[in-house]
């Protein structure tokens, strides 16, 4: 990465495979690399689809003086939590969980996708329930990948091919749309995405994140679109027109910003998506760049 690049006001990143190799990883080198920043009052978002617990064991505040941490941001849960901080603590500032009824609707409607991949196609799924707006539906239950958590080369043949095994001829697509049909018989217009393991179904997901913190930066900060930028590793095509998760912060309102995936994984991206590679060690690198940029 080239030390002379554009400097940004605001930097969104995604967590896992981005920014730290696994949840296990100490978070102390993306820290030291994030702290300069925000020293000097630039906004760093993490935008994961986990929750708070599993970013730097639930500490990430540890890192950062308060007056740092006034220019931390996160958004968690695929879109259900958004965070700042106040007095060196975090403070969900918006949020999208549902009422009981309507958290319980969408575990009925993610029970009904699992039964009828059962009976309709013989695949078998697990689910997690434990989410706060949406479950997580493993299609590939008997591939663990472990402490790594997001999606590993060669996973998306092995996914394309359990598909075809078992009579999903339409692929990912068809999968998809079995999912928001579901929801419909369910009165819930829902919001599925996918890797090559995860389907997951709920009520929002990354683009409410971005959309929800983006629209506070430039309403109460003045932060033009065009001065953030957007980093991940799972921008990757899964089948024509349908990305990965990271794809989700490309919004109607961030897309003036500038997009880059640190993924090695061969295949298609989003329209002005910039495959830098490198992994982890390529976002570092950029992050100290920002430093003297």
């Amino acid at each position: 990465m080239n030390r002379n690049s554009k400097p940004y006001k605001a930097i969104f990143f995604d967590w896992d495979g981005t920014a730290v190799l696994s949840r296990k990883t100490p978070a102390d080198e993306v820290a030291a690399a994030m702290k300069p920043l925000l020293a000097r009052g630039i906004k760093l978002v993490i935008v994961s689809g986990t929750t708070y617990d599993n970013i730097a064991g639930g500490k990430i505040e540890a890192y950062f003086t308060k007056e740092e941490l006034n220019h931390l941001y996160l958004g968690l849960a695929r879109g259900a939590y958004n965070y700042c901080f106040e007095d060196g603590k975090p403070v969900v500032f918006a949020h999208r969980v549902p009422e009981t009824q309507l958290l319980l609707t969408i575990h009925d409607i993610c029970y009904d996708i699992h039964k009828q991949l059962w009976t309709e196609y013989d695949l078998h799924s697990d689910i997690t329930f434990c989410r706060p707006n949406y479950c997580k539906i493993d299609v590939m239950a008997e591939s663990s990948r472990n402490d790594v958590l997001y999606m590993q080369a060669g996973e998306l043949d092995m996914f394309r091919q359990k598909l075809q095994t078992h009579g999903i001829q339409g692929g990912l697509s068809e999968l998809i749309q079995l999912a928001q049909h579901t929801g419909q018989k369910y009165g819930v217009s829902v919001s599925v995405t996918c890797d090559a393991k995860y389907l997951e179904v709920g009520i929002s997901d990354k683009s409410s994140n971005v959309d929800t913190i983006l629209t506070k930066f430039t309403q109460e900060y003045d932060i033009e679109p065009a001065t953030c930028c957007y980093w991940g590793d799972e921008y990757v095509g899964l089948e024509d027109g349908i990305f990965g998760s990271d794809s989700f912060m490309k919004t109607s309102l961030s897309a003036a910003g500038d997009f880059f995936d640190v993924s090695c994984v061969t295949g298609e991206r989003p329209e002005g998506v910039t495959v830098t590679g490198g992994g982890v060690a390529a976002f570092l690198e950029f992050l100290k760049s920002q430093t003297i940029a």
